[in-house]
């Protein structure tokens, strides 16, 4: 489980780059994109398929990424997880933050081996600014303990 101050050095990390954004407006990746780009975080879309999603330049992947990308969320298949890290590790990133639902044994055992602020099991959301429904997850993780230290 991340500490806060893992959490804190990674949101002060941006630009963040977040891999797996989709095109398709219903999908959790592409709602997560347009919530935190609306919020004001400095993100850049990762998406092989995408020249740009909702006006930003995408890229096709992190090795492709402009200078200076600091951090990236990975919100891909969990089948597809430890490559996206194996390929931000290769890239240089000191940052990164695997959605829940999208970690992966594989992909945790690589970043528990290196030097690298990680965070697994929380919610992006819950952390960046949070609106309504995301303020009363965090308050529901505080009272049951849940939330990181």
């Amino acid at each position: 489980m991340a500490n806060l101050k893992q959490i804190t050095d990674f949101l002060d990390s941006q630009p963040i780059a977040i891999a797996g954004v989709s095109r398709n407006p219903k999908k959790f990746g592409h709602a997560a994109f347009k919530e935190l780009k609306a919020k004001g975080m400095n993100i850049i879309p990762v998406n092989p398929e995408a020249d740009s999603i909702l006006g930003v330049k995408a890229y096709p992947n992190l090795k492709e990424l402009p200078g200076g990308v600091k951090g990236v969320i990975v919100m891909t298949s969990k089948a597809i997880t430890a490559s996206v890290v194996r390929e931000a590790i290769d890239a240089g990133i000191k940052q990164i933050w695997i959605q829940q639902m999208s970690d992966s044994k594989e992909a945790v055992e690589l970043l528990k081996s290196s030097d690298i602020n990680y965070i697994t099991g929380e919610c992006i959301l819950m952390h960046y600014k949070p609106g309504s429904i995301h303020k009363f997850h965090r308050a529901l993780s505080r009272l049951f303990g849940r939330f990181p230290k």
